[in-house]
Order: C-alpha cells, then sequence, then structure tokens
C-alpha cells in the first residue's frame, strides 16, 4: 500500500524534486530563441555560439525570391547592423528523432522598433556535446497579409501602423 501511494504521489512530487534536464523540446526551442537573443543584441559571438558552422540559411520571399548565405555571413551582419533586430516565434512544433530535431514555427519580425515582416522559421538542429546547434535555417518573408501576432504588440512599439 504504500509503494502505491508513493507511486501515486510521485507524479505531483515531481515538479519540486532535484533539478533535471529540460524535456528535449524545451531545449531545441530555446537554442532557437539564444539565436533570436542574439539578433536583438548584435552579438555575432553568441550568435556563433548556437549556429554550426558550416551551415546555411535561406529566406523565401513573397516575389519568388530566394536567397541567403552561410552561418558566418549571417552572424558577421549581426555586429555591423545600426538597427534593433527583435524576431518573435510562436506555436513552435518540435520534432526529434535521436540527435536531429526540426523546430518549425510561425514568427514576426522587427527592424528598428517598426514592423518589418512576417512569415514561417523551420531550423534544423543537432545534438551536440554542447548542446543543440542550428545546423541550417529557412524563412519566408512576408510583408502583406500577416495576422496580428498572439503575443501582441512589442513594447515600444505602435503596431496599428502594421501593413
Amino acid at each position: 500500500m504504500a509503494r502505491t501511494i508513493t507511486l501515486l504521489l510521485f507524479p505531483l512530487l515531481a515538479p519540486w524534486a532535484a533539478p533535471s534536464e529540460a524535456p528535449p523540446e524545451r531545449a531545441v526551442i530555446e537554442a532557437v530563441q539564444r539565436l533570436f537573443d542574439a539578433m536583438a543584441a548584435g552579438d555575432a559571438g553568441a550568435a556563433r555560439e548556437v549556429l554550426l558552422p558550416g551551415g546555411t540559411y535561406r529566406a523565401a520571399r513573397q516575389d519568388g525570391a530566394v536567397n541567403g548565405g552561410t552561418h558566418e555571413e549571417f552572424a558577421g551582419r549581426l555586429a555591423k547592423g545600426a538597427e534593433t533586430l527583435l524576431e518573435r516565434m510562436w506555436n513552435p512544433r518540435v520534432l526529434i528523432h535521436g540527435r536531429l530535431a526540426v523546430l518549425w514555427t510561425e514568427y514576426d519580425f522587427h527592424r528598428g522598433g517598426k514592423f518589418s515582416h512576417c512569415g514561417v522559421d523551420a531550423f534544423n538542429l543537432v545534438d551536440t556535446a554542447a548542446g543543440w546547434k542550428i545546423a541550417g535555417f529557412t524563412y519566408t518573408v512576408e510583408t502583406t497579409g500577416c495576422r496580428p501576432s498572439p503575443l501582441g504588440p512589442p513594447a515600444g512599439t505602435n503596431e496599428s501602423k502594421r501593413p
């Protein structure tokens, strides 16, 4: 009987038990958020910490153009940018198989405190000895038809001017 009670109570007590690792899905989301934080800070070094060397990114624009570059080029532009960047994601979906993960999420992007565009991000990640790293990413750039973010307007912006 005592064992049954312990087994039934364990799930209720687990959140207050000894610290444990975050679920892998959460760790994948946190890796992508670290990239967004590095972008907001204009911190190329922090971006390089989460981007795998040799990786690439691509932007698929509404006009049919697809452009992009290497992770190193991406990180290098962060250090040179004069405008503040803010990218926010919501409803992330994560698929994991072994050391491979994919994160798919809607996002909005603000440059210099003003709405720029929205779209969908698709990140490929690999679990390394140093944690989840972004192997590559692709995103859409949509300047029209953007729904308001469920996160609400970012602090200090005027979302009513959104196209």
